[in-house]
């Protein structure tokens, strides 16, 4: 990995994206962040400063994700941490879940996970690079919720997929790892924040009483993706305020 090494954050207009990037700025890296919302993408990428580059990509798009890598390394070089973190829930009835809503959720968390896995490391291998990689997981790999199957199956799929890269990748010296948010305070949190009932349910099942905060995970992924983090790959790191540790539910 060199000093300032290139990062590409999907999913990053907002939320923990941006977070991740704030993060790995922070550390050094160049910022590229890609996200669906152009206007959104473009805006965090000013916000951010620094040299900060905005694209727009549908990772649930396969021409759109390859053309992405060819423009940025036409134009900015190897990626050298890539950190997939788009992703949709697509909530439904689960007996009247939506088959096309059920694919669209498996394209992009875990169909486009894998493809831009798949690109940057044949990249980094063939530069010769020893790179990081970090997906975003859930805790919905290991618990889960019936409004949301396509969402609980592809994060499950995003851990099992993490453990399938860190062996192939392993002999290239690329590390995969996956990081697990619980309840965060994002978008996708906004109508449990307005819900005093709701929101006492998500307490009841979290152990250190709060949400976290989108940077609370930002600085577990550049943890990942640093050399302090040079023996880990394979896993997935929980950041839940103790949630999967619980042997009961509430």
């Amino acid at each position: 990995m060199t000093e300032k090494p290139l990062a590409l954050i999907t999913g990053a207009a907002q939320g923990i994206g941006y977070a991740c990037a704030e993060a790995l700025a922070e550390d050094g890296a160049r910022i590229i962040l890609a996200d669906i919302n152009g206007d959104g993408v473009r805006a965090a990428a000013e916000k951010l400063g620094r040299g900060t580059v905005g694209m727009v990509c549908d990772m649930g798009d396969m021409d759109q994700i390859n053309a992405m890598f060819d423009r940025i390394e036409a134009e900015h070089g190897t990626v050298e941490i890539l950190v997939n973190n788009a992703g949709v829930a697509m909530p439904g009835d689960f007996l009247s879940y939506d088959l096309a809503a059920f694919q669209r959720v498996l394209d992009i968390n875990l169909r486009g996970v894998f493809l831009a896995i798949q690109r940057a490391a044949n990249a980094m291998i063939a530069a010769g690079i020893e790179g990081a990689i970090v997906n975003m997981s859930s805790i919905n790999a290991q618990v889960a919720i019936p409004a949301i199957p396509a969402y609980c199956a592809s994060k499950g799929g995003v851990m099992q997929l993490t453990k399938a890269a860190a062996l192939a990748l392993a002999p290239h010296n690329i590390r995969v790892n996956a990081v697990g948010p619980g309840s965060i305070d994002t978008e996708m949190m906004a109508g449990v924040n307005a819900n005093p009932e709701a929101m006492k349910m998500v307490m009841s099942r979290t152990p250190l009483k709060r949400v976290g905060t989108p940077r609370e995970i930002g600085d577990v992924v550049a943890f990942l993706s640093s050399r302090k983090a040079s023996y880990v790959t394979g896993e997935t790191i929980y950041v839940d305020g103790g949630r999967i540790g619980m042997n009961y539910t509430c």
